[in-house]
């Protein structure tokens, strides 16, 4: 494994951490202030690589029971190094399906071998446990990378 994963790795988890308490708002990404799921994602890699590789269109809460489109899914395979689920280490991140009939819609950083960290309706940014409950939604991993 190169020095440039670890150290990347290392760079999510201290910034993801920075992120802990902060307000879950929809859509929004901006530590200390608000985000969703995918705002701390974004907010991790502007830390990390600079602006975003694109613009997020506008999505509403239920945009992923309205369709069949893997769109989060999609994204992280363009932007992200896809793992084998094995493979993921602390500094990766995980999507999740709530039902095995739904797109993959939420997503958080691996910061230890059973915790996340992550943002979701009605909390603010927390580390978690990766309890049973999530591990069984897990539908894939990837790494930060460029």
């Amino acid at each position: 494994m190169s020095n440039h994963v670890e150290t990347t790795r290392a760079q999510v988890l201290t910034e993801a951490r920075k992120w802990l308490e902060t307000p879950y708002q929809h859509q929004a990404s901006l530590c200390q202030v608000g985000c969703d799921c995918l705002g701390l994602v974004r907010g991790v890699w502007r830390s990390i690589y600079g602006s975003e590789p694109f613009k997020v269109p506008a999505y509403n809460v239920h945009w992923a029971e309205t369709g069949e489109d893997e769109t989060l899914l999609l994204a992280a395979k363009e932007y992200l190094m896809v793992l084998p689920l094995a493979e993921a280490m602390p500094g990766d991140v995980l999507l999740f399906r709530f039902s095995s009939h739904h797109v993959a819609k939420h997503c958080a950083i691996l910061s230890a071998p059973q915790r996340i960290i992550h943002a979701y309706s009605g909390h603010c940014v927390s580390e978690t446990s990766l309890t049973p409950w999530w591990q069984r939604r897990i539908a894939a991993a990837f790494q930060f990378s460029k």
